[in-house]
């Protein structure tokens, strides 16, 4: 059976608005790993910035495996959307290859990419980027 952490995220009022609050996320992300038979370890909820991963449960939630709590098994980081995990591309790709090294798969249910396929990295680019551009108008 394969393990997820869940990283449920919103910044503004606005977000929680607009469909996308904790409860939502987290009802969706819930109905996922049930179809898929995943089971749920941790549910990271986050109410800050995507712009750095300079936020407090994302701090947390990296310091568990510096401290040697990660597994062998590789375990899934799943969120709803790519902006949920980051809106800034390049510590977006720095954050995947430290995952990456520690045997975590993030992925985006909404959005799903095999990050293995060069030619998603294309998609990822777009799904991070457009967030990004967002931000900075």
């Amino acid at each position: 059976m394969q393990i997820a952490d869940l990283y449920i995220r919103v910044s503004t009022d606005e977000q929680a608005d607009k469909g996308y609050s904790q409860r939502d996320q987290e009802e969706r992300l819930r109905n996922i790993v049930s179809l898929k038979n995943i089971r749920i370890d941790r549910i990271i909820f986050e109410d800050h910035s995507a712009k750095t991963f300079e936020r407090p449960e994302w701090q947390k939630y990296m310091d568990s495996f510096r401290r040697g709590k990660s597994g062998k098994e590789t375990r899934l980081l799943l969120f709803t959307k790519w902006d949920r995990f980051s809106r800034n591309i390049s510590e977006a790709d720095q954050m995947i290859s430290k995952l990456t090294k520690l045997n975590i798969s993030p992925q985006a249910i909404e959005q799903p990419l095999d990050l293995r396929v060069p030619e998603n990295k294309l998609l990822l680019a777009i799904y991070l980027l457009t967030p990004e551009v967002e931000n900075d108008r």
